[in-house]
């Protein structure tokens, strides 16, 4: 955004909100895909084989790993009696993630996040994978494995009871990526951590730009889902084409 801005290159990738501030420095933007912040676990917890899955955990829960800092243990999550800590890792470095995450717990950035900070999201996936113990989050890239649509080998994706009734809905359900995707679209999985990708230029995209913009909210879209994003709907796409001509 900061070198969009300056006017030192044609269009700026933002994986976040963009600011007022930026706005009225004159950031122009379109939505270009969506992408997803999911929390993740170390895959060989034995929590899973315990009804885990089942239960899930509510938002409140994340709130207290994340937010508040609170030192709870996996039977403080579950209901059962392990007394094995839960340990909480985050982004070390400026993220669109991070921002997400902290956003949908009620934080304003990711400064606002607790935990055991790693940098980049393939750290942060690692991290987890070797701690059995551990909790982190990542983007759908980094969450599901690309070729099988499971969690990468060695985590899982933290069950994740939305709508807090207890349990973990069959359209709450993330354990593929297919799921995953079917419950952004349905907006079961709010936003954030869900969210929009952006392209953002100094005042208005033109020329060259303009016409790669338009390719990616037309034609472009049947590609998304291949590099691992979330194509736009189609009156979405519309929405943001509609900006391109004022």
């Amino acid at each position: 955004m900061t070198d969009a801005l300056a006017g030192l290159v044609d269009i700026g990738m933002v994986s976040r909100e963009v600011t007022p501030e930026e706005i009225k420095r004159g950031a122009f933007f379109v939505a270009v895909v969506k992408d997803a912040v999911f929390p993740t676990m170390n895959g060989g917890n034995p929590v899973l084989k315990r009804g885990f899955t089942e239960k899930g955990i509510k938002k409140e829960g994340l709130i207290d790993l994340w937010i508040q800092g609170r030192p709870l243990t996996w039977g403080d999550i579950t209901g059962g009696s392990f007394n094995e800590k839960v340990r909480v890792y985050t982004r070390s470095d400026s993220c669109g993630a991070a921002e997400t995450w902290a956003q949908y717990l009620g934080g304003k950035h990711q400064e606002d996040l607790k935990g055991v900070g790693v940098y980049g999201d393939p750290g942060l996936a690692e991290a987890v994978r070797k701690d059995l113990y551990g909790v982190g989050y990542n983007n759908l890239n980094y969450a599901y494995d690309f070729k099988t649509g499971f969690p990468l080998s060695g985590l899982s994706i933290l069950p994740l009871d939305l709508n807090g009734n207890g349990r973990v809905d069959p359209e709450e359900d993330l354990r593929t990526k297919k799921q995953a995707i079917q419950a952004i679209h349905s907006g079961v999985y709010p936003s954030p951590p869900s969210r929009p990708l952006y392209f953002a230029t100094k005042a208005r995209f033109k020329d060259l730009p303009r016409f790669f913009v338009e390719w990616i909210l037309t034609e472009g879209q049947k590609w998304v889902e291949e590099v691992g994003y979330i194509p736009l709907s189609p009156s979405q796409a519309q929405e943001n084409l509609k900006k391109l001509h004022p």
